[in-house]
């Protein structure tokens, strides 16, 4: 259960000495900063930094110089950048001409792709018209004659025979498709507004044609001389683009690499405040990385800092980054949904791994579906980089193992039945799921591991919040020491009695570990307070206080009983799996041949979806809520240091 060790470092220079600092701090790349001001309680004197950052604007002129050369820049090495050195001026005079030159080619592209966009549609319009024996000019030149050109719905060129008695209103189609007609209406001049608003109402949609010259057919060979025209002037508009950035490219990534540097080291600058001429600086750093980022620091003159561990700072909320092993780490995805963890919290990651992997493998428990759960994950983290991938490998792998002692491959549960007979002498697998007998004791073992489970859960929170001193929730909250014993005798008695015919509940047990418990989690604020030696350890009213905490603590005790209950659900998806694939096999029994293939293949493909789905959610859920509830806050923040690099 490991947090990365932090520690604050506060560094006071002159503000000359400011972009040093900055510098170091960048490059290290293990620096996050904080507010400075947040740090003192005097702050009168001091005052932000609110510089504007001088980089930010030639940086963006030269990605988009890049974009428009439809290239990408990359960042030179650390070594290859820390040898660079431009002129503020210089650089500015040299991104704005460049991305100058580019803005201007890239419009006279983008004018000469829109000419022959245009082209292409003009051609596409008259192409449906190339059939009419029409002359344009001819057409254009009529005084008393009306000529439209345009396409119409097929539904509505049907509904033109309600309009026969009109002699104006007639369609010439030329060409169609599925939906409609492209054609042409002649109207006289003095009816014209009355046949345009027939056909307006029934959606004729119109075509400029009539403001092109000749006929249609040298109209599509016009425009497909000026597509071509236009294309070629836009490829090599393109070319060129082409030869600047090739010509441009080596000291356009110097001068990229530059700016970007310099503008994530400015950055920093807002994070600290000035007084007079002298400024201070706050922020984290690892504490495996002290020695050499204080190396770096010695190297300026006039600057002094100091270091502190983040465990004397716990009210500023040092940031949390959490370091798991290899075999561990998937799982923080979990922990990162939930919140991270405060700094001096415990990091619930390895517990998480365990305990999720272990209730995966048993409420989906199939030899061969484990595999392909494995394998889906794999896939995922290999191809899509997804991080609920990696942990879905190792629940594959535990839904194997249980697969192996529930006895089922694909839902073939009898599949096993020679290796268990050779290997153990048994006559066939040892647990029949579906087995009235079987079921209780699933019943029973899933409510067994739900205390268990539970019980932990308590015993992580005593120990994390005695760490933290919180004196009330280690020993006299619900959860726990308080908590931990008079769940522990309610299971020990009461369960005991139940299954194995102990008798441990006297009198004397049940006010000293039932009863007397339930007091201290009443009174648990009060003797809190005393503990922890708070001045407001005394209630207002007492009366009030007892009649609050009893409706409090009867919601503690239906707790207890929910949270326990909840783990059933560890044992009906045993059944519920079982029950599945018994379905599947009797509709493939129904039929035979490729159909049995075909239903059996189907079934496990649909039964892996939805039950692997549905179990990785409830699991889930049991992890949230019966268990992170009792021992875990979350709330950190996460430590991310500045960085030079970029995203990938």
């Amino acid at each position: 259960m490991a947090i990365l060790k932090i520690k604050v470092v506060s560094i006071i220079g002159r503000m000359t000495e400011l972009d040093g600092v900055t510098a170091v701090c960048g490059k290290s790349g293990c620096f996050h900063p904080d507010n400075s001001l947040s740090f003192y309680s005097d702050t009168a004197k001091f005052s932000p930094i609110t510089e504007e950052n001088p980089y930010t604007e030639p940086l963006q002129q030269l990605c988009g110089a890049a974009e428009a050369a439809n290239v990408r820049l990359k960042l030179l090495s650390q070594d290859a950048a820390d040898s660079l050195h431009y002129e503020r001026d210089e650089l500015e005079e040299y991104v704005s001409d460049l991305s100058e030159e580019f803005r201007c080619l890239e419009e006279e592209r983008a004018q000469a792709q829109a000419d022959a966009d245009a082209c292409t549609r003009g051609i596409a319009e008259a192409s449906h018209f190339t059939g009419l024996d029409l002359d344009l000019d001819a057409i254009r030149e009529c005084r008393y004659i009306k000529v439209r050109f345009g396409r119409l719905p097929k539904e509505s060129y049907d509904k033109l025979n309600h309009y026969h008695q009109n002699p104006c209103v007639i369609f010439f189609p030329c060409t169609s498709d599925e939906h409609q007609y492209w054609g042409v209406y002649f109207a006289p001049i003095d009816v014209v507004s009355e046949v345009d608003r027939i056909f307006s109402s029934l959606y004729f949609e119109r075509v400029r044609l009539a403001e092109l010259h000749s006929t249609p057919e040298h109209v599509v060979e016009a425009l497909r001389e000026d597509k071509e025209k236009a294309s070629a002037h836009a490829a090599e508009i393109g070319a060129k683009i082409a030869a600047l950035w090739e010509k441009e490219s080596e000291k356009a990534g110097k001068v990229y690499s530059y700016l970007h540097r310099q503008s994530v080291y400015f950055s920093i600058r807002r994070y600290a405040a000035r007084y007079n001429d002298n400024f201070i600086l706050t922020g984290w750093i690892p504490a495996e990385e002290e020695k050499a980022f204080c190396a770096r620091l010695d190297e300026l003159p006039g600057v002094d800092y100091t270091l502190d561990s983040a465990e004397n700072e716990l009210e500023h909320s040092p940031p949390v980054q959490l370091k798991n092993k290899k075999a561990v780490r998937p799982f923080e995805f979990f922990v990162d949904m939930f919140g991270l963890p405060q700094y001096d919290e415990l990091d619930p990651t390895p517990f998480v791994a365990l305990t999720y992997v272990l209730l995966f493998g048993i409420m989906f428990g199939d030899v061969g579906q484990g595999l392909c759960v494995s394998l889906a994950g794999y896939l995922m983290w290999r191809f899509k980089r997804m991080a609920l991938g990696k942990a879905l490998i190792p629940c594959g792998v535990s839904s194997a193992v249980f697969g192996l002692v529930y006895g089922s491959v694909f839902g073939y549960e009898h599949l096993l039945d020679p290796m268990y007979r050779s290997l153990f002498g048994f006559a066939e697998k040892p647990v029949e799921v579906m087995e009235a007998d079987t079921t209780i004791l699933i019943i029973l073992a899933a409510v067994g591991i739900g205390v268990l489970l539970v019980m932990t859960a308590m015993l992580i929170n005593i120990v994390c919040s005695l760490r933290r001193k919180r004196y009330e929730s280690a020993l006299f909250g619900p959860n726990g020491l308080a908590g931990f014993v008079f769940y522990a005798s309610l299971v020990v008695g009461f369960g005991g009695q139940a299954a194995f015919g102990w008798q441990l509940v006297t009198p004397v047990y049940v006010v000293l570990l039932i009863v007397l418990p339930l007091l201290v989690i009443l009174f648990a604020g009060v003797l809190g307070g005393l503990a922890e030696h708070r001045p407001d350890w005394k209630p207002e009213s007492w009366g009030g206080y007892i009649a609050e905490n009893f409706f409090e603590l009867f919601e503690v005790l239906l707790g207890y009983a929910s949270n326990t209950i909840s783990f059933l659900r560890v044992g009906a998806f045993v059944l519920v799996h079982a029950g599945m694939m018994t379905m599947v096999f009797t509709l493939a029994d129904m039929a035979s041949g490729v159909g049995y293939v075909l239903i059996v293949v189907l079934g496990n493909l649909i039964v892996m979806g939805m039950e692997g789905l549905l179990v990785g959610i409830q699991v889930m859920r049991l992890e949230f809520y019966e268990m992170f509830s009792r021992f875990f806050e979350g709330g950190g923040r996460p430590f991310t240091p500045i960085v030079v690099e970029e995203k990938r």
